[in-house]
């Protein structure tokens, strides 16, 4: 789980996550230069607690290094898995693999949140994931460690690591797309407007699709306050 200054959500995000820590799921916290509590909170929840430089992709490659695990998952500090998380993800990787392989996978999605166009953009997103084969951090990424290894890691780049990294993954085996719904926050979409963050989003994922440069697509982001 990468962070950077959420202390007042941290102790939350980490409490859901109490019942698979208790069943042996290694929970690695990677903090970018928090300036408030995060990092004392997380300490109190979680198996690790890193520094490292900010920056999403390099947040979580530092974690994945940590991880002793031989499947990883990149978790949202806003995102709530579904119940019984690791059960699926590790009966479905390795279902699949008796059936047509998958070295990687994400759940659907549901946007919390009070506006009626969240469950538009939900299912949108996990239609796009399906026919493209692409995930999205908010999707809670899994992957096994020896096909995230050979796809390089995140690229280590300040947005769109994870349209990256899929689109990698994907040229070895398609997700694995579980049905079963990770819950992320709609904050984003209700804080800055929902018409225009959609819009601020598809045309960075354009542009990125077209070439970009992500360290521009950042700054644009920021911009319009993402």
């Amino acid at each position: 789980m990468p962070v950077l200054d959420e202390g007042e959500a941290i102790a939350g995000a980490l409490d859901a996550l109490a019942e698979l820590r208790g069943l042996g799921v290694e929970i690695i916290v990677v903090d970018g230069g928090s300036q408030d509590a995060t990092v004392q909170r997380a300490r109190l929840r979680a198996d690790h607690v890193l520094s490292a430089p900010r920056g999403r992709a390099v947040q979580m490659n530092a974690g994945a290094a940590k991880a002793g695990g031989d499947v990883l998952l990149f978790l949202h500090a806003d995102t709530r898995l579904p119940r019984e998380a690791e059960r699926l993800v590790l009966d479905g990787l390795a279902r699949s693999g008796q059936e047509s392989p998958h070295d990687w996978g994400r759940f659907d999605v549901t946007i919390a949140g009070r506006h009626p166009m969240l469950r538009l953009v939900a299912f949108m997103m996990n239609l796009r994931s399906r026919v493209t084969g692409i995930a999205t951090g908010d999707q809670a990424i899994f992957v096994k460690r020896a096909a995230f290894d050979a796809a390089g890691r995140f690229p280590e780049i300040p947005l769109m690591e994870d349209i990256a990294l899929t689109k990698r993954l994907k040229r070895t085996s398609r997700p694995l797309c579980l049905r079963e719904r990770a819950i992320t926050s709609g904050r984003r979409w209700e804080k800055h407007g929902m018409f225009r963050t959609i819009w601020l989003m598809w045309r960075l994922r354009l542009a990125y699709f077209f070439g970009a440069d992500p360290a521009a697509l950042a700054r644009r982001y920021r911009y319009g306050g993402g």
